[in-house]
């Protein structure tokens, strides 16, 4: 395979094809504005990337869609060109809110499609508006629901159009063998969005994922950065690197 600056995908299982770099847009409103991803969007198109990781969580949806639409009336991309990677949310895991939800994120981008979306994350929250649901002792109220279940909607969203390929975050084996191992698969997950760099190589998970023809694809390959957040002791020695 030769991958050049511009042509650096590699095939997924369900024949769409995915570049090997891409740049995420999740960031804290601490430190990033919705504006600041949206010149950052702009700037990477420019210089090469065509693979742009975001969700509706991250609350910049809007930005990310209006840089990658003023790019394309630039005439410096076609849609087709770019990559665009999307998340299903916590609380949106019952299979009736799986469409409504993509469909929210398509309003937010002005997209026809995303080119590739996933399960964020395998537990789900309580449905509602509030995006991280406590009860009153400040504990997030975690909700039953069946992870095929989720997955059938997401294969419906596929037969739509409205999604090119479908894939899972932040899965473990057992987990990903739940939906592999499910009767009546239609579409098994082309991609496993996970943390993975030096200090977790994740080399059994990626041995599965290959063994299943699923791209790993890792977040976060330089590590996370220092947010004040995790500094604070106790949490600081726990995290401190030795």
């Amino acid at each position: 395979m030769n991958l050049t600056s511009k042509n650096h995908r590699i095939p997924l299982s369900d024949g769409n094809t995915i570049p090997i770099i891409g740049l995420g847009t999740y960031s804290s409103n601490r430190t990033t504005t919705a504006l600041e991803c949206y010149e950052a969007v702009k700037q990477a198109i420019d210089i090469g990337y065509r693979h742009i990781d975001g969700a509706w969580i991250y609350g910049n949806e809007a930005e990310v869609g209006r840089a990658v639409r003023e790019k394309i009336a630039d005439g410096i991309v076609e849609r087709k060109d770019i990559f665009y990677c999307g998340k299903l949310w916590n609380t949106c895991h019952p299979p009736e809110l799986v469409r409504p939800t993509l469909e929210r994120s398509l309003a937010k981008l002005k997209f026809d499609y995303i080119d590739l979306y996933l399960i964020e994350l395998p537990m789900a929250f309580q449905p509602g508006d509030d995006n991280y649901p406590k009860d009153e002792n400040g504990a997030i109220r975690y909700y039953r629901t069946e992870l095929c279940a989720t997955w059938e909607a997401m294969e419906a969203c596929k037969d739509a159009g409205l999604v090119k390929s479908i894939g899972v975050s932040n899965f473990n084996r057992r987990q990903l063998e739940a939906i592999l191992n499910k009767p009546g698969l239609k579409h098994k997950p082309v991609a496993n969005q996970v943390e993975c760099h030096p200090y977790f190589t994740q080399i059994k998970l990626k041995t599965f994922c290959e063994s299943h023809d699923i791209v790993l694809v890792g977040y976060s390959p330089l590590g996370t950065c220092r947010d004040k957040l995790w500094l604070v002791k106790p949490s600081q020695a726990l995290l401190q690197s030795q």
